[in-house]
């Protein structure tokens, strides 16, 4: 079940719109990363360090489409990058499986962000690799599907 937005010019929906588009490319361009066999990504810095920023870009985005709604839409103040997805799943935007997995991207997000040199690099394959970035179009089609009702 999913929240909804009965104030429809509460919403900058250019903003939408604009991280909708940075997610669309960054995963575009991680899906290509993902094609690449394990080692030959692990032993390549420029890709690895280009998979790296685009999920940053990706979770950024996410995460800034995350606040407009908890703001917008729950009247609420996320206190981290992960409260925000829980936020969104306690009003029923999001499902409990969404939420706790976008919790979890933010969560690593800060691991890119502040601890860059430290980043277990096969990690960052696994989550290109493994299907973990439809966590994207999920969290899309549900800000899509809010906005449209």
């Amino acid at each position: 079940m999913y929240g909804r937005c009965d104030d429809i010019n509460n919403l900058n929906i250019d903003l939408l719109q604009q991280k909708s588009t940075d997610i669309i490319y960054a995963r575009k361009l991680l899906n290509k990363y993902a094609k690449i066999p394990i080692r030959a990504f692990l032993a390549d810095e420029t890709v690895i360090s280009a998979a790296n920023y685009q999920l940053i870009v990706a979770i950024e985005a996410a995460q800034n489409i995350c606040n407009h709604l908890a703001a917008r839409v729950a009247k609420k103040a996320p206190t981290s990058y992960s409260d925000c997805y829980l936020i969104l799943r306690d009003e029923g935007i999001i499902s409990d499986e969404l939420g706790s997995s976008l919790a979890k991207m933010a969560k690593f997000r800060n691991l890119l962000v502040h601890k860059y040199g430290n980043i277990d690099n096969a990690i960052v394959y696994n989550i290109i690799s493994s299907g973990q970035l439809d966590y994207f179009n999920l969290f899309l089609e549900a800000v899509k599907k809010l906005v449209e009702e």
